[in-house]
């Protein structure tokens, strides 16, 4: 048999257990951390669905608020947000939050997922009275 000489090598002898340590060390680590942070137990974050603060962080007046700021709430998208303020201008300001099941396209249950982020409405002034002559 010849004997073939393939050129130098891609690393040396002598370095290569000291890699192939490196390396070694580098995965139980890896494992090490994947344990520690829920792994096993499903406790590492999913990112497609993040938990939902306890806190809404943000508020929004429904009388006062421009279509964008209402796209932000949750269940409600550009196209229900605009129907909100079509409805505003033309039926008037909203008495109760309730009323705000007469837009077409919300129902129930998206203003329940709403209602957290949502300002209390005033209450009307009252009319003025007449004059009593």
């Amino acid at each position: 048999m010849d004997a073939r000489d393939d050129g130098p090598a891609l690393l040396p002898a002598r370095s290569q257990p000291l890699i192939a340590a490196a390396v070694a060390t580098a995965l139980v680590a890896m494992a090490g951390w994947y344990v520690a942070a829920g792994g096993l137990r499903g406790g590492l974050v999913h990112h497609d669905a993040p938990p939902v603060p306890a806190d809404p962080g943000f508020t929004v007046n429904v009388n006062t608020a421009a279509a964008t700021e209402l796209a932000q709430l949750p269940g409600l998208g550009p196209a229900t947000a605009q129907r909100i303020v079509d409805h505003r201008r033309s039926h008037g300001p909203f008495a109760s939050l309730d009323a705000l099941l007469d837009v077409p396209g919300i129902g129930p249950a998206t203003l329940d997922q709403m209602r957290p982020h949502l300002r209390p409405l005033a209450a009307a002034p009252p009319a003025p009275a007449g004059d009593a002559r």
